[in-house]
């Protein structure tokens, strides 16, 4: 078993694709030390500058009313809950100014699959954000929102999508994707898109010369060959495409949700996927720590497992922190650490452009 590891290793550093059943057994292995090795090597060719980078930005729900009732979920509730909102403008402007005084460039907008607001509705959020904070970039929705919004609305996806980029949306976070496979996505999320529909929504973005990041929540029913199934996924539409700017994979956390006896999947899990998600993932250029999951000392030490980037500083987070995990940085303390790995902190936007 040693040896075959070894040979999957030795040709992942040589720049060789592994395949799905190379790539299982690696995260069947034990060998994380050697599996991290080898993913440090392979992001510090993808990535041989001094620099590693995170931005600032801002996660703003724009409601908490959703039906997609999923059982990780515990942040969402229903249009008949008392705790049920839709953000209003001045509470928006409010928390985009904060946002761009404290150094950010962009937010990460997301809602869920709120009954009633149609398309014209996020027209008009859009437009109205664009017109009070024009160098703002929105990074919007997700592909579930989006197949929602396609279909309260009775319109194709890619209208959706068109009139939203033309209203304002610059780029298309990778979240709802949880795991690509509809046996798990039944199990915990039955009424969100098909694995299918994310990717059809992510390709139509990706045709219309939009750019944005893929995802995966691990660590609840899924198996390890439904992890290398969704890997797979997007590394097969980022082939057609290219459009992939990042991947990003975090733990499930189960506190105060219907999924609550499923013990947290640790450091170990965390660090051994990561590192496989680098090997495997040869054509998206950046992986991203999560140490909003993790913490800042175990997203610090993904800089040495495949990681090239450390993600955002997060001025506010409402959808793990309603799960119970509420790890918080400083961009003081998040430079310290990237800086105690031996690299320069630098700043970026969505894009992964250096913009300090």
């Amino acid at each position: 078993m040693r040896f075959a590891i070894s040979q999957i290793l030795e040709r992942a550093i040589a720049g060789r694709r592994i395949s799905a059943a190379e790539g299982l057994l690696l995260l069947e292995s034990r060998e994380l030390a050697s599996v991290g090795r080898a993913a440090d090597v392979v992001a510090r060719r993808t990535h041989p500058e001094a620099d590693r980078a995170s931005n600032n930005d801002r996660n703003i729900n724009t409601t908490n009313i959703c039906t997609s009732g999923c059982k990780f979920c515990a942040f969402s509730c229903s249009e008949s809950d008392k705790q049920g909102y839709v953000l209003s403008r001045a509470e928006l402007h409010e928390k985009i100014r904060e946002t761009i005084e404290l150094g950010g460039d962009q937010i990460l907008l997301q809602g869920g699959m709120h009954p009633s607001l149609d398309i014209e509705w996020y027209e008009d959020l859009l437009t109205d954000i664009r017109e009070h904070f024009p160098t703002l970039n929105v990074h919007g929705f997700g592909p579930p929102e989006i197949d929602h919004l396609a279909s309260i609305s009775r319109l194709p996806i890619g209208e959706v999508l068109v009139r939203l980029r033309r209203a304002g949306l610059g780029s298309l976070p990778g979240g709802g994707a949880e795991i690509l496979v509809d046996r798990v996505r039944q199990e915990i999320s039955p009424h969100k898109t098909s694995a299918d529909r994310w990717i059809e929504v992510c390709r139509i973005w990706h045709e219309l010369g939009g750019r944005g990041s893929a995802t995966m929540m691990f660590g609840h029913v899924e198996t390890l060959e439904e992890r290398i199934e969704h890997l797979e996924r997007i590394r097969r539409l980022q082939d057609e495409t290219h459009a992939f700017t990042a991947f990003i994979g975090w733990t499930f956390q189960p506190g105060n949700t219907q999924l609550a006896n499923i013990s947290k999947a640790g450091t170990f899990d965390y660090l051994m996927m990561l590192a496989v998600s680098r090997l495997f993932l040869d054509n998206v250029p950046n992986i991203q720590a999560s140490w909003v999951t993790q913490g800042l000392k175990v997203g610090q030490l993904a800089l040495r497992f495949g990681a090239n980037d450390m993600g955002s500083l997060m001025i506010e987070e409402n959808v793990v922190a309603a799960a119970g995990t509420r790890f918080q940085t400083t961009e003081s303390a998040m430079r310290n650490a990237i800086t105690q790995m031996g690299f320069t902190p630098r700043r970026r936007n969505v894009f992964y452009e250096l913009v300090d």
